[in-house]
């Protein structure tokens, strides 16, 4: 007894010039496609309605398809086995969803801050840190994923200045201010939260209109000019914090540590904060030129004319 011949689900669309079929299967593997006078023939293993198979199926149509259709079913080969708009569409969703996390976390830490500081002013300098720490490990701990997807090429951002970033927050995060109960009361916390987050607030829209394809000129503007003010505001904030917690580090001998015999020389962690430091306007001069370069990219430059 031969095998029965399982036929899928063919949907038919047609337009004056165009015709479209849709097989209804998924997983599909190995389609064989091809065209023979004025006969399609389709077969293929996949998912149906007869569970997982082998599918066929013929379609005459009137008239003798042109040669030049050869190069259109090429095409549907392709997107039989994944199309490429449906990963696109998917990435786009992804990172449409990460930016708007990271944008509801920020806001909540601009939001509170601003709030908490026109009630009680400049006492809510001292207890920032207790606010807000939480929400803050949580946007930077997901920010990881923003220098994996640089890394990866999910993301057309360059990876450097996304690892500068990345890493000069978190060292400030939770090295100087997590591991130091000292810093954790001291007005800079407010000040380095706050440029944060107000950078942020401005970025991530940004990028979650992107996803989308949509440019609202205000905020392009923004994300493309604030940072000139911001990022050096930032840089200064940080590099107070690390000269607040020099001799806070220095009395308690927090991570500092003696080489072994014979060398017996103590190493304060102080050293590799003063290090930090340099780092800090290093990492400040590239994020800048960056920057600059993608300003300019987006807006360019009017040219004058000679007369």
């Amino acid at each position: 007894m031969e095998n029965q011949v399982l036929t899928p689900h063919v949907y038919w669309a047609q337009r004056h010039r165009e015709l479209y079929l849709r097989v209804e299967l998924s997983d599909v593997q190995n389609p064989a496609i091809s065209i023979t006078e004025n006969v399609l023939h389709f077969k293929a293993q996949g998912h149906g309605a007869k569970g997982d198979n082998v599918y066929e199926f013929h379609l005459e149509f009137l008239d003798l398809v042109k040669p030049e259709e050869e190069e259109r079913l090429n095409k549907l080969r392709i997107e039989s086995q994944g199309s490429p708009e449906t990963l696109t569409s998917l990435k786009k969703g992804y990172l449409f969803m990460y930016n708007l996390v990271q944008f509801l976390g920020f806001s909540w830490i601009f939001v509170n801050m601003t709030v908490r500081f026109l009630i009680l002013g400049k006492e809510s300098f001292y207890d920032t840190f207790h606010t807000v720490a939480d929400m803050m490990y949580f946007c930077q701990m997901l920010a990881v994923v923003e220098a994996i997807n640089a890394a990866i090429g999910v993301t057309k951002s360059p990876v450097i200045p996304s690892l500068f970033q990345l890493l000069g927050r978190n060292f400030i995060l939770f090295i100087v201010f997590g591991t130091m109960e000292e810093m954790q009361n001291k007005a800079v916390v407010f000040f380095v939260f706050y440029i944060w987050s107000t950078a942020e607030i401005l970025r991530y829209p940004f990028y979650m209109l992107s996803c989308i394809d949509m440019d609202w000129k205000v905020l392009t503007w923004l994300r493309y000019t604030m940072w000139i003010p911001l990022y050096p505001l930032g840089c200064l904030a940080e590099a107070v914090s690390v000269i607040q917690s020099i001799p806070i580090f220095n009395e308690t001998g927090r991570f500092s540590f003696t080489l072994p015999y014979p060398v017996k020389i103590k190493v304060r962690f102080s050293f590799f904060l003063q290090i930090y430091l340099i780092i800090l306007f290093l990492g400040l001069y590239i994020n800048f030129r960056h920057l600059y370069k993608q300003r300019r990219r987006r807006f360019g430059q009017k040219k004058k004319k000679i007369h």
